[in-house]
Order: structure tokens, then sequence, then C-alpha cells
């Protein structure tokens, strides 16, 4: 069944207020939810966040009074939004809990966003992304359990991978290869736009959370992860923003964030299990098809264009959390190696990666190869989890596996 978010029906705007106690729901109880319940709220997260901020940095450029008391509007209602996602997340998981959550939403929610890519650029941009964000979540898996003792298959609960990915160690580059080319705002496919910027608030919140939880350790190893991975976690935003065409008018990026929104909450209803989050999902999808009808009007007014003229005429099929082990496996087999050269991609280090690698290391092993000697100092062995079979790399493989 078709649906076009521009002829359906939301919640008029002044029905959408809630009061304060609405908005402190209950949340999830990690012991008994779907994984990719937490994943999904998780994402929204990062949605409203976005979708917030964007509103914020139109309003600074924006002269016209009326225009901002509309930003204005619309952005309170969104707050109130985001507050209900994120206090869906539940009080007593740990920070590095979360932080696994975290990285397992940016495996799977990437790699299946690359798999369903029709631009064959865009879609290198996530695969080489992907490799490093599965790399992010073995590091930390392996931090819990030695900080927390706790395994992380409790909160994958086997439905992601746990294993090296291309070495974090690599990830730190020169940040003029960390800009990608952007897609043509002209020629672009619609879903392309929607990806795009699906992964950019994905992993920008990813970046925003490492930012602020990785000094409240007490543990060295757990505050120099952390870091590490955070400077990363920013190179990632640099690389997915870029691909954004940045000729999209004010205008644009209006109704393309409010569609967004009505496209993962669409997406996310239809497969939610849990019947408490469900109900959320359908009333924020019934909201923002009246934000994005209201953005939809600013342009059509201050912009003189219909929204018809960037925006799909019908949802595409959903953003589906499943697993994605064999692809993964695959691109470990196949572009591990990979690094950045400009806005493209080469086997090979070059000087300028070279260089700042000597810069960042100063020829001692960072934090996220040191986590994993410790873990093996103390277990005997490094934490994985290996449900489809050895490591497709060899080099990689445990000791036992490499016979």
């Amino acid at each position: 069944m078709t649906f076009n978010p521009l002829t359906e029906k939301g919640i008029p705007l002044e029905k959408q207020l809630r009061n304060w106690r609405e908005l402190d729901v209950e949340p999830l109880d990690p012991d008994a939810t779907d994984p990719y319940t937490r994943c999904r709220v998780i994402v929204m997260n990062g949605i409203e966040i976005e979708s917030i901020m964007f509103s914020h940095h139109m309003a600074r450029t924006c002269p016209d009074p009326e225009v901002k008391r509309q930003l204005a509007y619309t952005r309170y209602i969104e707050a109130q939004q985001q507050k209900v996602v994120n206090w869906l997340l539940p009080p007593i998981a740990s920070t590095l809990e979360t932080t696994i959550a975290y990285e397992q939403v940016a495996v799977d929610l990437t790699a299946w966003i690359a798999r369903m890519e029709p631009d064959p650029y865009l879609t290198q941009a996530y695969e080489f992304g992907v490799l490093e964000d599965f790399d992010h979540l073995y590091r930390y898996a392996n931090l819990f359990e030695m900080i927390e003792r706790r395994k992380a298959e409790k909160v994958v609960d086997g439905l992601t991978e746990v294993m090296p990915g291309r070495p974090t160690k690599m990830h730190h580059r020169h940040p003029y290869d960390n800009v990608r080319d952007p897609y043509d705002r002209n020629k672009v496919n619609p879903l392309s736009r929607l990806h795009a910027l699906t992964v950019m608030s994905a992993e920008q919140q990813t970046m925003n959370f490492y930012m602020n939880v990785g000094p409240q350790y007490m543990e060295p190893i757990a505050r120099q992860l952390y870091v590490e991975i955070g400077m990363i976690e920013q190179e990632h935003v640099t690389h997915y923003e870029s691909l954004v065409d940045p000729g999209e008018t004010w205008w644009e990026r209006l109704v393309h964030h409010e569609y967004n929104e009505v496209y993962l909450y669409h997406s996310f209803m239809t497969q939610e299990p849990d019947p408490k989050v469900k109900a959320i999902w359908e009333l924020h999808l019934n909201m923002e098809l009246e934000q994005l009808r209201v953005a939809c009007d600013l342009m059509r007014r201050f912009d003189g264009r219909e929204p018809e003229e960037v925006l799909a005429p019908e949802l595409p099929a959903p953003v589906t959390f499943e697993p994605n082990k064999e692809y993964l496996r695959h691109l470990l087999d196949t572009q591990i190696d990979l690094t950045t050269l400009g806005a493209g991609y080469v086997r090979d280090a070059h000087e300028r990666f070279e260089k700042l690698q000597e810069q960042i290391h100063g020829g001692e092993e960072p934090p996220s190869e040191r986590v994993i000697d410790m873990h093996r100092e103390r277990f005997g062995t490094e934490y994985r989890i290996e449900t489809e079979g050895p490591h497709p790399v060899k080099s990689l493989r445990q000791p036992e596996d490499k016979r």
C-alpha cells in the first residue's frame, strides 16, 4: 500500500502540545526489550535532535519574523518529541551498555542503507564508514566486559556480530581526506537524500553522546577510548555531511527534514513489536505529517516552489533493522584495507595519511589497541561474537582459528 505524506492529514499543530507529565514516559526494560526497539529509539532521538538544531540554524539566518515564529512553534513541538523518544531509554542501563547499543545502530542502520542505496558513490561512502563503526563495537564490547564484567551479547542479542573491523587506529585521517563529493540536488534520487540525512543525523548524535559521556569515567582506559573514538565520530560526521549538496536552499532542507521524519516514524511504526513504543511512533507520525504540511506551505510562500519538485510522491520501502552479517563479512573480506585520499578511496597508505598517523599516535599504541591487549591479559583472550564462523580475514582471526 502506498503512502503519500503530501496528501495525508495529521494532527493540527495547535493540538500537538503536551504537558510535561506526558513527556516523562515509561522507559524500556533492557532485559525484556527487543534490541532493535532500543536501536529505533536511538535513531529517532538523533533524527529529532538534528531537526531541532537545523531549525535553530535556519532561524539564525532568517530575517523574516513570521518565519522565525513559525519555526519556533514547530521546533517546540519537535523538542517535546525528542524528550519523549530519548526518555524511553532505560535509566538502569550503564553508559557503556548504551554505547554498545549506539554502535549496533551504526552498524545495522548503515549496512542496511548501503544495501538499499541506488547511487554507487554514496553506497561506497556508507560501506567505508560501517566497517569503522563495526570495529568500534568490538573495542567497546571488550571494555564493557573488563569494566562491568558483562557481555555485549546481552545487548546485541546475537543480531550483530562482534569482531574486528577496519582497525580503529587506522581511522585517524587528515581532515582533507574526510570530505566526500556531494550528490547533485538536481539529479539525485529522492531516496538518496533521505539516506544521507538519516546516516548523518545518527552519526552526529553518536558524536554528541561520546563528547559528553566520555569524561564521566574514572578508569583511564575508558576515558582514553572515548577520546579516541569520539574524534573518529567527528570524522564520520564530516564524511557524511559532505555528501549533501550545499546548494540546497533552506526551504528544500526544511521540507527534507520533515519528510525524513515522516518516513522514519512510518517505517518504525510498521515494524515495532512493543505496543507502547509503537503507539509513540504512530502519534509522532501524525504530528510530523502536519509539520511537513506547514513546512511545505512555507516553501510555497517564500521560495515560490512546489514541494513536489523535490519530494518523492510516496514513501520508499521502510527502513528496516535486521541482521546484516553476511553483507558485513563480505565488506570485511573486500574493503578492510581501504583508506581515503581526497574524495576517493585507496588501498595504499599515502604521505598525508602516514604523517597524521605519526602525529596522532607518536609511535605508541592507541587506546583502541591497548583495550584489547588489556582484555587478553585479564581473560586470556579477547571478547568476540562470531556466530557465522571465524573472521573472514585470516590475519584477524583468533589464534586458534588461524591454524
